[in-house]
């Protein structure tokens, strides 16, 4: 079991870079909004076109990226929505089960859903080498590729919470604690 929580400290470790790299995203996201809304209207004023397809494409781009690699993060810091009527009441150890069950058994069968139907459509995109059909728009298959990724490493990361949960539940001692092996 020790290798294990190694493991997911190692696991939690790449989770937590992936998240701090989608708190960058967030930041040149916003710029790239601002600087959007401001060419707009500016141009408007001068009547002249500063604005452009490819910033707000960059823009939405940005969104995709955030929220796919953005989730492995925020399962990892227990962040997610949760609709907890029963769930704030129950023991340490209760929570510890309904998480592991609710990894094994909706986290990752869904993450392996959309892995197996987006690959499809990401083979067809890089076959085509797809592009917006905007005027100056940008490559989409780089963007639908991270689709499968972002997946994947989410299914890794449910599988680093489900060690953790199985070391509550079964009452296993961390060596130095899995946030002092992740770090």
């Amino acid at each position: 079991m020790q290798f294990l929580l190694r493991l997911s400290g190692w696991i939690d470790r790449i989770s937590r870079w992936i998240g701090w790299f989608t708190i960058g995203l967030t930041l040149v996201m916003t710029a790239i909004g601002a600087y959007n809304a401001i060419t707009r209207y500016l141009g408007q004023y001068l009547g002249v076109n500063l604005s452009s397809n490819r910033y707000i494409e960059i823009q939405w781009y940005l969104f995709s990226l955030i929220f796919l690699l953005g989730a492995a993060y925020v399962l990892q810091k227990n962040a997610h929505v949760r609709v907890d009527i029963f769930y704030g009441r129950l023991s340490t150890k209760q929570k510890a089960w309904v998480d592991l069950l609710g990894s094994l058994l909706l986290l990752l069968p869904f993450c392996a859903i959309v892995i197996f139907y987006s690959l499809p459509a990401v083979t067809n995109s890089w076959a085509v080498l797809e592009m917006s059909s905007d005027p100056a728009g940008l490559p989409r298959y780089p963007l639908k590729t991270v689709i499968p990724v972002a997946f994947a490493w989410l299914g890794v990361q449910g599988i680093s919470e489900a060690i953790k949960n199985l070391a509550i539940i079964t009452d296993t001692s961390l060596p130095n604690s899995t946030e002092e092996v992740a770090s």
